[in-house]
């Protein structure tokens, strides 16, 4: 290329150097930016806020059901101790009504003239009204909360689910609340009920034994015993039948030993046995006597003697058993037959005054019983004093005291 060839105003083509174009493609030489793509930005805040959105409801769902679950834990805590409280109580208004059954099924009706039943047995029907409406609140299920669901939309159900069993928790319990009054007024009224009834028949018996005189002492003592034991009864419960049905068949020992009693004095001489027997007992108020009888006794009787025998106890109650010979009744109301009936009085009531006289020998034993029949008014020999003598004046004077 010859100086000629270039161009005005280039600069001098040095050797080696190549000059090299500004773009190597045609344009127009301006440079562009590259623009953004506003759909995928937009889109990808939609993924966020999606994302935060779920996750907010979810949280919530759980908090929600964490709350429910919690209320529902303490609802049904609160009524299962009810529940058990209702159902201790009702177990022991079964036990007082079953009482009261057998109560009812054992009274055989001695002692019971005159003893109104019909509070006891309105009390059971009222009992069992009672414990019937208790054990269907003690039967009813309380469901537990159960396992935690994982999606807010179960969560949610299930925590309005909760919700509904809480207020049916809550519900019982109150229900629970009501029911026990009624219990506790069922089981007083039982109690009460079955009370009177022991100390009814109880009460009764002091008429009862009046009723069966010539019944044996120590049948007459059962049923004393057996009064106080159902007089002291202050709960009703299975002790108190079981002394109530101890009563119970005390008075049937004592009827059925007096018709014994009553069976061996038949015959001519009854109503004169009888007269002799109300006669001593009459000399001595409060000793409890038992009479037999006997053709011979300790070697006398027959037409032209009597005899007389008593056995006494020192412990109490106060008690003896005279056995006289059928011609103390043949006689009777001779007095030489009160006279001999006043002798063996005189050892029976000893029992009351043991510390009047000396009792470690037969002769001052028979001396007392004679000076206790001369104080009471007693004159006829037959009193002791043709058998063992005229006793000292010193007995006289202490056997006046003792009545």
């Amino acid at each position: 290329m010859s100086d000629a060839d270039r161009a005005h105003g280039a600069p001098p083509i040095q050797p080696g150097w190549h000059q090299l174009p500004a773009r190597f493609s045609g344009g127009d030489g301006i440079r562009r930016r590259r623009r953004r793509r506003p759909g995928l930005v937009l889109g990808i805040l939609g993924v966020v806020l999606a994302v935060l959105a779920v996750a907010g409801v979810q949280l919530g769902a759980n908090l929600r059901f964490d709350a429910a679950a919690e209320a529902h834990d303490t609802a049904r805590a609160d009524a299962v101790s009810a529940q058990r409280g209702l159902e201790t109580e009702t177990a022991d208004l079964q036990a007082t009504t079953a009482a009261a059954d057998r109560l009812l099924a054992n009274n055989t009706g001695l002692l019971m003239d005159g003893v109104p039943l019909d509070d006891l047995t309105a009390a059971v029907d009222e009992a069992k009204t009672a414990t019937g409406a208790a054990e269907e609140l003690v039967g009813e299920t309380i469901p537990s909360a159960g396992e935690k669901p994982g999606w807010f939309w179960e969560l949610f159900g299930a925590a309005d689910g909760l919700d509904a069993e809480s207020a049916d928790a809550d519900e019982l319990r109150s229900d629970i609340s009501g029911q026990s009054p009624t219990l506790a007024d069922a089981e007083e009224s039982l109690t009460e009920a079955g009370v009177t009834v022991l100390s009814s028949a109880a009460a009764a018996a002091p008429a009862f034994e009046a009723a069966h005189i010539s019944a044996k002492n120590l049948d007459v003592i059962d049923l004393r015993y057996a009064a106080e034991d159902a007089t002291a009864v202050e709960t009703f419960d299975e002790d108190a039948v079981d002394r109530f049905t101890s009563l119970q068949t005390a008075a049937a020992q004592v009827a059925a030993s007096q018709d014994a009693e009553m069976a061996e004095k038949q015959g001519p001489l009854l109503n004169a046995r009888l007269e002799v027997e109300a006669f001593a007992r009459s000399l001595a108020p409060g000793v409890l006597l038992e009479f037999d009888w006997a053709p011979i006794v300790n070697g006398y009787g027959g037409s032209d003697s009597m005899g007389g025998y008593t056995t006494w106890w020192w412990e109490e109650p106060d008690r003896a058993v005279i056995l006289l010979s059928d011609s103390v009744a043949e006689q009777w109301p001779q007095p030489w037959s009160k006279a001999l009936v006043a002798h063996e009085v005189g050892h029976a009531i000893s029992v009351k005054c043991e510390d009047m006289y000396d009792s470690s020998t037969q002769e001052s034993i028979e001396a007392w019983a004679t000076a206790w029949a001369i104080s009471m008014g007693f004159s006829d020999d037959a009193n002791g004093t043709w058998a063992y003598g005229a006793p000292p004046q010193s007995y006289i004077d202490a056997a006046a005291g003792c009545r």
